[in-house]
């Protein structure tokens, strides 16, 4: 009873909240963020009273399994995107971006940080500023996603973003295995060459395989049915199968396997949307029933916000510093790739700004980074305290660099119009029927 509670509340708290927020009009991912934050632990789950807020973190995490669900099918949405016909035309500068922007944002964060570092090296240590470093190549494809569908973005900044996003991640595991290779090297002082590169390269392999087998799994199954309901129901069960199958992790012959739930799922769409030809409508179906996963996704990503992080200096200020040059990188990044890419201006003006949303990915690096003890935990707050000011800045700023680069237009006259008649006309109906009812009740 708690968990459907707590379901429900997190799902009309968030849709209350875009009604609040519309004339504002900020993003709706923005607005499922802050309700998760009112009824989160730190606001009205403080009351303690049951059903009115998540009374503690471990009741928020009680729902995880919703957040795993929901990365399975935002990364099976992003999967769509990589049709074949369409990386033939901006496939080789989705790789040079995704690849460059990811690798500068961790140059960027690792300098800052370092000089911080000889400056206090009693506050931050070298294995923690490579760490950091790394979590910064990592960027959130869900919010990303969520504006793109919300205001129906669409132009060729719009199509490179998401192959850009996807990548972002398999770079990122990269990057992180190496540098935290090294951090742990630095801080127990024994070399482990299979963790800094077996283990990154199998997952992103491992991951690949298995999206790529589920995908052709869907599609042969797909033709047993001939009913549009039914086959929208096999595509929900494969990828509910495929993100419970990319949580398997075990070892083989001193070689860790797991799987990147995001790279997987996104593979399962890949393929599906390659080899299937119903793939374009089952996905547009898809997109309609994952709305309010979505927002309960969000809602609880706003509750799992660790207000906390505010009160200690010294991860504020590291906090600050990690987001400044962070986004400097993915900007600057983002801007020389599109540049050497030869992509037109307003890709190379606003690419950058849209890289900046940071969660799920980041949070999984900050978790692994616990491996190194005491340190692992100023990695985790500083993480922590970035993602929350990322989660709520970055939508917005999104929405603002689509817009600019005239990818979201703002609603027509025209379409306003045929709207407010269109409310019109069904309100004079309703009176109509009133009144009719209202004969017959008098006669």
């Amino acid at each position: 009873m708690e968990i459907l509670l707590s379901v429900s509340l997190a799902l009309i708290a968030g849709l209350l909240m875009t009604r609040i927020f519309k004339p504002l009009k900020l993003p709706a991912v923005t607005a499922y963020l802050i309700a998760g934050v009112l009824i989160g632990p730190y606001c009205l789950g403080a009351l303690h009273v049951d059903g009115l807020g998540f009374t503690s973190f471990h009741a928020v995490e009680s729902l995880g399994l919703i957040s795993e669900v929901a990365l399975g099918f935002i990364a099976f949405s992003i999967g769509n995107e990589f049709r074949l016909a369409e990386l033939k035309k901006t496939g080789h500068q989705a790789l040079i971006i995704g690849i460059l922007q990811a690798i500068v944002a961790t140059l960027f964060v690792d300098v800052a940080l370092y000089v911080f570092h000889v400056i206090r090296p009693d506050i931050l240590s070298l294995p923690q500023v490579l760490t950091l470093g790394a979590i910064a190549t990592a960027t959130a494809p869900a919010a990303t996603l969520m504006v793109v569908r919300q205001y129906k973005a669409n132009g060729p900044l719009t199509k490179l973003l998401l192959p850009i996003v996807a990548l972002d991640d398999a770079v990122g595991l990269v990057v992180f295995a190496v540098s935290f290779g090294i951090a742990k090297t630095m801080v127990s002082g024994e070399m482990d060459l299979v963790s800094i590169i077996v283990n990154p390269i199998v997952e992103i392999v491992c991951s690949l395989l298995l999206g790529a087998i589920m995908g052709v799994v869907l599609t042969y199954l797909e033709k047993f049915f001939n009913s549009n309901t039914n086959r929208l129901n096999l595509t929900i069960g494969v990828v509910f199968l495929t993100a419970s199958l990319s949580m398997l992790d075990f070892t083989v012959g001193g070689v860790h396997i797991h799987f990147s739930s995001l790279l997987t799922c996104m593979m399962l769409g890949t393929v599906f949307c390659n080899i299937c030809p119903l793939s374009h409508d089952l996905m547009a179906a898809s997109d309609k029933w994952t709305s309010p996963l979505f927002a309960l996704f969000f809602v609880i990503s706003g509750a799992e916000l660790q207000l906390g992080v505010f009160t200690n200096v010294s991860i504020v200020l590291i906090g600050v510093i990690y987001i400044v040059f962070r986004s400097l990188g993915k900007y600057f990044g983002a801007f020389g790739s599109a540049k050497l890419s030869k992509c037109s201006p307003e890709i190379c003006k606003y690419l950058g700004i849209t890289l900046l949303p940071q969660a799920g990915v980041a949070l999984g690096m900050c978790t692994t980074a616990m491996q190194l003890g005491e340190q692992g935990n100023l990695i985790r707050n500083i993480t922590l305290f970035a993602v929350l000011i990322y989660e709520l800045a970055g939508p917005l700023f999104t929405r603002m660099a689509l817009t600019a680069a005239g990818e979201i237009t703002p609603m027509s006259d025209e379409v306003k119009h045929r709207r407010k008649h269109k409310l019109l006309e069904v309100h004079l109906k309703k009176e109509h029927h009133k009144k009719e009812h209202h004969k017959k009740d008098h006669q």
